[in-house]
């Protein structure tokens, strides 16, 4: 990596994730940024380059906290149209038993790019379809994301309770729990980096309560504790959850967490929409993480996240698009878009702004993931960022940049930088050709959905 220096010159508006002036723009040295620039001052340090940056809006890298890549093979699939979750579930589950290794591949890079393209440096992923023949699918993953040049944090999944336990899914893409185990230990073992500067790191994450067993949610929490990896899952994404576990097991998913030792600082929920003021609390007091997934809540009807409640009581509130089949788009650029419109039905504008749902993006989603290097900018940092041209007829016009970044629908970078390199430019990636891997992830859509249906 060299160690020249480059300025990010005199921004339109910049976002730091924090309250410094950095007006006139970024030093970058090597993987980091070194100084912020304020207003009217030009930089300290010798400036080997510099890129004139006076009709872009520069904010840190956005970090998605939750996405299911494989999903993106199954968009808008008419059998699972207009359906609440379970039944959305229940119909899906039967094509996703059908997915192979050259299809995990090409949706990862594929679920990958249009995140990065929209301005994701970080992306996790919580894959938990394991059918037969597809047991190495989180060491496909890692090689897809190597492809990218990306930060991930990817979750072994899992499924253990299937129908005929009473469970959800069906019994063809479930598997064994010591398999489950064994299998999460290795992957840390493998992939895991616990450096600050990380680019794969591992968690796990057992799908819901109604789709694995009580011992597995515990065993589960016994091996992160032990491995010192984070906890992931969905809890209270719908009404019919909290149904499912009083009925199943004679407490609210958050009493069911708990009593499965996974109320701590280790996890992170997608979803959380269902919480009661004192569950809130709880959570808060915890310091447990909330994905914030605003399109797919609307779109599966699903309800409203309380964001605000959340973060005062003490939890790090991250945003995340969900998996393609329920939300049919990974644009985290959009998706910060979706909040502020959503979460101003329930706070208002006054509180919900482009600087708020851009922290649950930035610094909050680094939060949640625990990547304290990440998600602002200040000198250490990475350098993570995403830089987005003012060149367009959506934002002819403005008078504050910024608020339009959000507000007037930005949906892609002119460039992205992951740990001080250059990954797209022009808008497009600078080793990826979108037109072939549209093609072959196409032609495996329509294979895994022909599958199903023969």
């Amino acid at each position: 990596m060299s160690n020249k220096t480059l300025w990010l010159k005199s921004p339109a508006a910049i976002y730091t994730g924090n309250e410094s002036n950095a007006g006139n723009g970024l030093v970058i040295q090597g993987t980091k940024i070194i100084e912020l620039v304020p207003s009217g001052h030009t930089p300290i340090s010798k400036i080997d380059h510099y890129i004139d940056c006076s009709n872009s809006v520069l904010t840190p890298g956005l970090i998605n906290t939750h996405h299911h890549f494989y999903q993106t093979l199954t968009r808008c699939v008419p059998g699972a149209i207009n359906k609440p979750l379970f039944p959305w579930l229940k119909y899906l589950y039967k094509v996703w038993a059908h997915l192979d290794e050259d299809m995990i591949y090409s949706a990862t890079r594929l679920a990958g790019l249009e995140l990065m393209l929209s301005g994701a440096t970080c992306i996790a992923d919580h894959h938990y379809v394991f059918p037969e023949g597809l047991e190495n699918a989180i060491d496909i993953q890692v090689e897809a994301i190597k492809s990218l040049g990306c930060r991930a944090t990817l979750t072994r999944g899992s499924m253990s309770l299937g129908e005929s336990a009473g469970g959800l899914p069906p019994d063809s893409v479930i598997q064994n729990e010591d398999t489950i185990l064994e299998d999460s230990q290795r992957l840390i073992n493998q992939y895991h980096d616990r450096a600050d500067d990380a680019f794969i790191q591992i968690a796990l994450a057992p799908c819901s309560p109604f789709s694995v067993s009580t011992e597995l949610m515990k065993d589960t929490a016994t091996l992160a504790s032990q491995n010192k990896v984070l906890l992931h899952t969905h809890l209270a994404e719908t009404e019919d959850e909290n149904s499912f576990c009083l009925r199943e097991y004679g407490l609210r998913p958050l009493d069911y967490l708990e009593s499965c030792n996974w109320l701590n600082s280790h996890t992170w929920l997608a979803h959380g929409i269902h919480f009661t003021d004192e569950e809130i609390q709880r959570l808060g007091k915890a310091n447990v993480g909330i994905a914030h997934c605003p399109s797919s809540n609307m779109l599966l009807a699903s309800g409203i996240c309380p964001t605000i409640e959340l973060e005062n009581a003490g939890c790090n509130i991250g945003l995340a698009v969900d998996g393609s089949a329920s939300n049919d788009c990974s644009n985290m650029i959009q998706e910060a878009r979706q909040s502020l419109l959503q979460q101003r039905l329930r706070y208002g504008a006054e509180v919900i702004t482009a600087e708020k749902v851009l922290s649950f993006a930035t610094k909050g989603s680094a939060a949640v993931l625990q990547r304290p290097g990440l998600g602002e900018f200040k000198p250490g940092q990475q350098a993570d960022i995403a830089m987005f041209s003012l060149n367009e007829l959506r934002f002819s016009g403005v008078g504050s940049p910024l608020d339009a970044l959000v507000t007037c629908g930005a949906y892609k970078v002119e460039k992205l930088m992951i740990a001080g390199k250059w990954v797209v430019e022009d808008e497009q990636h600078r080793i990826i050709e979108v037109a072939k891997l549209m093609s072959q992830h196409q032609d495996l859509a329509r294979k895994l959905q022909n599958s199903a249906i023969n």
